[in-house]
């Protein structure tokens, strides 16, 4: 979650829901579901502060299961119903990441009709990382509905992959930075105090 650090979205928002007022639903006299209003960019294109939130979703214990992050920054692991770790925190920072320095999403999850698609999302995975480990499909029942018995896609086609701003060094550098935490096999993700040694990250730093 991105805090606001410029009141004219918020003003933004609030003139577009008095001069159209979406829908809603009265449920009882404590509850009432509200249509969503987009919300706009900033004027600079620049978000605030990255806070931590949702803690309600923490978990105890090194495994579980079960359908969890929001949607383009979830994990495969989660997509397929797999027994997953704490290693889906580190997917969805290098997600993140790539948004924040990009300004523009890894994983868009949508065909070419705007549809939201797991499939394709998965497409998109397989675009950037390849196909995954014949022991990574064997991992799920749910596999066999995009991947065949030879580990080939059947997702969506037509994924293109986005430019990236950096050049040179730099771009070296994060692109194996970003590569040490997006994997098929999430044992084999770098943990956090692993990728505090990271070149990349200290280069930044210093």
């Amino acid at each position: 979650m991105l805090t606001i650090a410029e009141d004219s979205v918020l003003e933004s928002f609030e003139m577009a829901e008095a001069e159209n007022k979406l829908p809603k639903k009265v449920v009882d006299n404590r509850r009432t579901i509200y249509s969503s209003q987009k919300l706009g960019l900033p004027k600079d294109v620049f978000w605030g502060e990255p806070v931590l939130y949702d803690f309600g979703e923490a978990r105890i214990g090194k495994y579980h299961k079960g359908l969890i992050q929001p949607e383009l920054y979830r994990a495969p692991e989660a997509l397929f119903n797999m027994e997953w770790s704490s290693s889906v925190d580190i997917w969805s920072v290098a997600t993140l990441m790539w948004d924040l320095l990009e300004n523009r999403q890894l994983f868009n999850a949508v065909d070419g009709n705007g549809e939201s698609l797991a499939t394709h999302h998965i497409a998109e995975m397989v675009a950037y990382l390849g196909l995954p480990p014949s022991e990574y499909i064997h991992r799920s029942e749910t596999t066999d509905k995009v991947f065949d018995k030879n580990g080939h896609s059947k997702g969506a086609g037509g994924v293109i992959i986005p430019p990236l701003s950096l050049d040179g060094e730099s771009k070296r550098l994060f692109l194996d930075f970003i590569k040490s935490m997006l994997g098929w096999l999430s044992e084999k993700r770098k943990k956090a105090s692993e990728l505090l040694k990271e070149p990349w990250l200290n280069v930044e730093m210093s």
